[in-house]
């Protein structure tokens, strides 16, 4: 216990002095995961739309991949990468392995579908009457998705911040393709890790205390803003 509080006390002392050493895995932390949300939220608002609105055939397989996808275990993404990037795979001349580039493109993966999922839902879950009374007034189909997308907004941005959410707290994926190199590839969750085997227990809980109020804030977010944004509250 006398171990714990003291391991506590110096790592809120390292949080208030700004130690340099956490401060960079927090910013690469910070950085990975908010480029590999960009790229995710790039890709997944439009492909949740077009689920959300759109029946075609092969549509179901879709949803079922997915929701598949949402169920991914880490690891398995990361070893799927680690393979590609390899030097004796087929993405090997990219020399992306162990850098942060294999980082953002695992948490892609991980993040992508649940943005996707999630979008998905929310567009589907707004009254199908909606689209009929603009296309009456003659609205564009441009116009109709922009307005879907501001009804469905408490929901898309329940998407983009389970998909951050998910992402910040990885870490077998982001060990296995960043290799926790120091300066380098060392986040948040990896170095987590490594200071506990080191028995550096002040860095260890300065790391968690704030990857745990990084999600915090994130969910925290979410939750005041959806009480702004959705019209039934």
């Amino acid at each position: 216990m006398d171990t714990f509080l003291q391991g506590f006390l110096q790592a809120i002392r390292l949080i208030f002095a700004r130690d340099p050493a956490l401060m960079e895995i927090v910013r690469l932390s910070l950085g990975v995961s908010g480029l590999a949300l960009l790229i995710s939220a790039i890709l997944g608002l439009p492909a949740g739309i077009v689920l959300g609105l759109k029946d075609f055939r092969g549509k179901k397989l879709l949803v079922a991949l997915v929701y598949t996808g949402m169920g991914l275990p880490p690891v398995v993404v990361g070893l799927t990468i680690y393979i590609l990037l390899s030097r004796q795979g087929p993405l090997g001349g990219l020399g992306w392995l162990f850098t942060p580039k294999a980082m953002i493109v695992t948490q892609t993966i991980l993040s992508l579908p649940l943005i996707i999922g999630f979008t998905m839902t929310a567009i589907a879950a707004v009254p199908a009457a909606l689209s009929l009374q603009l296309r009456s007034l003659g609205a564009t189909q441009r116009q109709i998705i922009f307005t879907l997308l501001y009804e469905a907004r408490a929901g898309v941005l329940a998407a983009l911040i389970a998909g951050f959410g998910a992402i910040i707290s990885e870490v077998g994926s982001v060990m296995i393709v960043g290799g926790n190199i120091e300066h380098k590839t060392r986040v948040l969750t990896s170095a987590i890790v490594l200071e506990t085997r080191k028995g550096n227990f002040a860095m260890a809980i300065a790391l968690g205390v704030i990857l745990l109020s990084i999600t915090f804030s994130a969910n925290w977010l979410l939750l005041h803003l959806q009480g702004r944004l959705d019209p039934r509250q």
